[in-house]
């Protein structure tokens, strides 16, 4: 089998979930077909890379999106099949699947009416760009959604498409490149003490920076925050994260907040997993969460909040333990996210047992293979139908 696999991310620029997703996914159906990957970007030894076409480069970034998407569908011939992640290459396999008569595939890693924050991002692109997903995905031969809730979800916001093509293929991990690394001279070069609780995201309202560090401002027990933390979605928000760092080193002391905001190599990132006393994942729209499974696979016991996909990875009381999420209430969160945190960082204990279990439940239920062999079943039904 052929497969034509779309993607804005590849190594080495890979910034979120839906990027260690599609390097994950491909690097194991290497070892069963033939995968050529379409990026943006640069030429790799590994993928084609696409830029922004001449004469784009300084429209609004939908617009520049669509121009690359243009360029990777006209190049994307040649499969049986195209998969495309995210919006941002959606349109390439909707079009390259008309051009070249091969069926298309969309995962569904979002979905951008439940995230109008973009808004900030992208001003009138966010429409654009909801107008996109919401072509690609009625018009998708098929859908992967990342987790069950998500594909309620998915089918609750766009009702016209038939459940039948959505199949349900969660996220995984390597539990084999993820797993407990302690190194001590990590901690020491960025300055960080035990114990901390560590925030692994972009700078965005989804991932819920802004509740989290409000928590810690309310927090009883001594602990730093880790924060790795870049790449903000807008101007505003990256100054609401400035201004709301400031007042929590101003409480709890300069050291209180270990703020790395560049992106985190895996080597410095595994020791950061393990050896934090509890990961937190506040975020408030979450169809899966791939960082909590890369927590988990270091042994590492999880804090986060009850929403979407989050649920299926972190079992509750097991490997870590949830917090309600109310979006008509969200003053609430951080009061209760401040809590749960106290309650893990005083027991640290109970924290380990929390962080066994879960590493345990990364490598029974959330390998790569198996993921692999799922979707290569969806690829089958489709040819076949």
């Amino acid at each position: 089998m052929r497969i034509g696999m779309l993607t804005r991310e590849w190594p080495p620029e890979i910034y979120g979930g839906a990027g260690v997703h599609v390097e994950q996914l491909v690097t194991h159906l290497r070892a069963r077909a033939d995968v050529r990957v379409y990026c943006f970007g640069r030429d790799r030894e590994t993928a084609q890379g696409f830029t922004v076409p001449r004469g784009l480069q300084d429209t609004n970034a939908a617009l520049q999106y669509i121009g690359t998407d243009l360029l990777m569908a006209q190049e994307s011939g040649g499969v049986d099949i195209l998969h495309s992640h995210t919006w941002y290459t959606n349109l390439a396999g909707h079009i390259g699947g008309l051009l070249h008569d091969a069926p298309h595939v969309v995962t569904a890693h979002s979905l951008e009416p439940r995230r109008p924050w973009k808004a900030e991002q992208l001003g009138g692109g966010y429409r654009v760009s909801s107008w996109i997903e919401a072509s690609t995905y009625q018009s998708a031969d098929a859908l992967i959604s990342v987790s069950a809730a998500m594909r309620t979800d998915l089918l609750t916001v766009y009702p016209e498409i038939d459940p039948h093509r959505v199949h349900v293929v969660h996220n995984g991990i390597d539990t084999d490149m993820y797993r407990p690394t302690p190194n001590d001279a990590v901690l020491r070069k960025f300055g960080v003490t035990a114990p901390y609780v560590l925030f692994v995201g972009r700078i965005t309202r989804q991932k819920g920076i802004t509740h989290l560090l409000q928590a810690m401002r309310r927090l009883t027990s001594d602990a730093q925050l880790v924060l790795c933390a870049s790449s903000p979605d807008s101007e505003e928000i990256g100054r609401e994260t400035d201004v709301a760092v400031a007042a929590l080193r101003a409480e709890r002391g300069p050291d209180s907040v270990v703020w790395i905001r560049d992106h985190v190599s895996r080597n410095d990132l595994l020791p950061l997993l393990t050896s934090a006393t509890v990961f937190a994942c506040p975020s408030i729209y979450e169809p899966l969460g791939i960082v909590n499974l890369e927590a988990m696979a270091c042994e590492t016991a999880v804090v986060a909040s009850d929403v979407g996909g989050i649920p299926e990875v972190v079992a509750n009381g097991v490997t870590g333990l949830l917090v309600p999420y109310d979006p008509s209430e969200p003053q609430a969160f951080p009061i209760a996210l401040a809590d749960t945190l106290d309650i893990m960082i005083n027991d640290p204990q109970r924290a380990r047992v929390m962080g066994a279990a879960g590493r345990a439940r990364a490598v029974a239920d959330f390998s790569w293979p198996t993921i692999a062999e799922q979707t290569l079943a969806v690829y089958s039904s489709v040819i076949a139908s």
